[in-house]
């Protein structure tokens, strides 16, 4: 039976903090993550308020996509992408975030990016905020906890939309935004520095603060959507969630309860706001309990209703167990781990590989929301090695996608409007959670290593083939080559 419709957008998805490099080239100025330290699973990456010289900070060179673009992407239309997701660098167009004149070679930069993937037929999809915001704004506003960066982000936001309105068509507003829903998403979403703790992911949390600039980042998202539909009516822009699929670890309803608390703060509130338009009851009763008091100036309500997202895109990369029961054994994840659950295996990292739990999600938000659809992240973190004839011969990686396109396939037949699909990554790129080169989740192998050593030579794994002829195929050919 085919089901993935003749336009399906197969692809793979970067962000410019992990891939571009050239932290400061051409008028760029520093953003949040040019201040993250490398680390490691076993050692948290730190944020630190001056670049240390003794200091390893990933993003300074990355995999250097900014001299690199014109052989990436064709390396990605080599493989048939038919739609590419990256991210902009606020800090390349906007150097301090509050500048009321835009950097011209920024603006040229992103210019000549779309412009080769639009060559070879490659759609892009921006990423408007993908943990990078600028430093200035940080430093002097303690980001979006000032409304005043509201007004920043829209300008930014009018800048890059005119600039490339016949270019992109696709946007998203802020990435994993539902991250502020937790402590650790303080700096990366929201830009708030707690200057008595360098640890991003243990920081000091003023909730009420938190949840204010949160207030702050729907309005921001909000106001992104009024403005695009005012500069292009053909734009569409979605929400990213990282969806942190859960189960509960027994059938004690103490644990169901617990589960449907967790699922709406972590997955729905923020997606909620920005598809429905509106603070859903159990998150004021939540901010209530919590003794959040939120301030709503005069017209927020009415910007929030007017600016809710097209579509929903969502990260999806494993799941997890919860309990009210102590003592279980805990496994790691994207943004935050749970109880490890016993049906499961784990990647070398710790993340349980689960692609049934996509086909619950893609059902789940389908049921919630209504609308488009979009997997914007999905993929396998590994150690890749070359053998000694330079291939990579990652079957792993293809299993695993493999085994979440076909649960791709169940939700079409499902009627899901699934309209797309971004592998992360399209090629290997720095680790977001830990800072590391070996984490690698790309087709295409980067020879570089974690203390910055390797040529930048590009080279071709094994999922390089097996995701041409996925797309050649139109997800018919699922087959091992």
């Amino acid at each position: 039976m085919k089901l993935f419709p003749d336009n399906f957008l197969w692809g793979g998805a970067v962000a410019a903090n992990q891939c571009e490099g050239a932290w400061e080239a051409d008028g760029k100025k520093e953003s949040i993550c040019d201040h993250l330290t490398a680390g490691s699973r076993a050692k948290n990456r730190v944020f630190t308020s001056k670049i240390l010289p003794d200091e390893s900070y990933p993003s300074h060179v990355a995999v250097d996509f900014y001299h690199r673009y014109k052989e990436d992407i064709a390396l990605f239309a080599e493989m048939g992408f038919k739609v590419f997701r990256l991210s902009i660098a606020w800090s390349r167009i906007f150097p301090n975030g509050d500048d009321e004149i835009p950097n011209e070679e920024g603006l040229k930069f992103y210019d000549r990016v779309f412009d080769e993937c639009l060559k070879y037929g490659i759609e892009p999809m921006v990423t408007l905020s993908h943990f990078e915001i600028p430093y200035h704004l940080v430093k002097e506003y303690q980001g979006f906890s000032d409304r005043k960066v509201i007004d920043c982000f829209e300008r930014y936001v009018r800048c890059v939309m005119t600039m490339y309105k016949d270019k992109v068509k696709y946007w998203l507003t802020f990435n994993e935004i539902n991250f502020a829903t937790m402590p650790m998403g303080n700096l990366e979403v929201l830009g708030i520095m707690n200057r008595e703790n360098d640890e991003v992911a243990n920081p000091l949390d003023d909730i009420n603060l938190r949840f204010q600039a949160l207030h702050h980042v729907f309005l921001a998202s909000a106001r992104a959507v009024i403005a695009a539909k005012e500069i292009n009516s053909d734009f569409k822009v979605g929400c990213m969630i990282a969806h942190i699929t859960m189960y509960p670890l027994t059938c004690r309803p103490e644990d169901m309860l617990l589960l449907q608390e967790l699922d709406h703060i972590i997955n729905d509130f923020c997606a909620d706001v920005q598809v429905k338009g509106r603070y859903p009851g159990y998150a004021l009763r939540y901010l209530e309990e919590k003794g959040v008091n939120l301030t709503f100036e005069p017209g927020d309500e009415a910007v929030l209703r007017k600016g809710c997202v097209d579509f929903y895109s969502f990260s999806y990369y494993m799941s997890n167990c919860v309990t009210t029961e102590e003592g279980h054994t805990t496994t790691l994840g994207n943004l935050l781990g749970g109880v490890k659950n016993p049906y499961l295996e784990a990647t070398q990292w710790g993340w349980q590989v689960d692609p049934k739990g996509l086909l619950y999600t893609l059902n789940k938000i389908h049921d919630r929301y209504q609308v488009p659809i979009f997997i914007v992240e999905n993929g396998l973190g590994a150690v890749d090695v070359r053998d000694e004839n330079g291939c990579i011969h990652d079957d792993y990686r293809i299993n695993y996608l493999r085994q979440h396109i076909c649960e791709m396939e169940k939700a079409i037949h499902n009627k899901v409007d699934l309209f797309g699909y971004t592998v992360w990554s399209a090629l290997d790129i720095v680790s977001s959670g830990t800072g590391e080169m070996k984490k690698r989740y790309g087709f295409i192998y980067v020879d570089k290593d974690d203390e910055g050593n390797g040529t930048m030579e590009r080279f071709k794994k094994k999922s390089f083939y097996w995701y041409k002829k996925v797309i050649e195929s139109n997800g018919g050919d699922l087959a091992d080559i």
